[in-house]
């Protein structure tokens, strides 16, 4: 099963070929924020593919879209709901600043405990 590791917390998670960045964060309670709860409907799953990239779906035109509202956009960015492993490989992602912010403003108690 495909691992994904995400920076700067170093957790990672195996998941089944097919799920989705998001859901690997939530399997290993990554701070991967998610407003729209995976729907492609925010940018707040924002993440930064560092490695492994080949290992995921290729981006559709609504993932294109919402990622024009996003910050510190990068030709490695991606949404984490939309973004399938297809291979078997790793990926390691680096969380965005404004994904985690969005975490911590979606998980108070999460924030405080930090």
């Amino acid at each position: 099963m495909p691992r994904v590791t995400f920076l700067p917390d170093d957790v990672s998670a195996e998941v089944a070929e097919g799920d989705t960045i998001l859901d690997a964060s939530k399997a290993c309670g990554a701070p991967e924020g998610d407003a729209c709860g995976g729907n492609c409907a925010c940018s707040t799953c924002h993440v930064h593919v560092l490695e492994g990239i080949e290992n995921l779906s290729e981006m559709q035109d609504d993932e294109a879209d919402r990622l024009d509202m996003a910050f510190d956009v990068r030709p490695s960015s991606r949404l984490g709901c939309q973004a399938r492993l297809v291979g078997k490989g790793d990926v390691v992602v680096e969380i965005t600043q404004e994904s985690r912010d969005a975490y911590y403003n979606e998980h108070p108690t999460e924030r405080r405990a930090g």
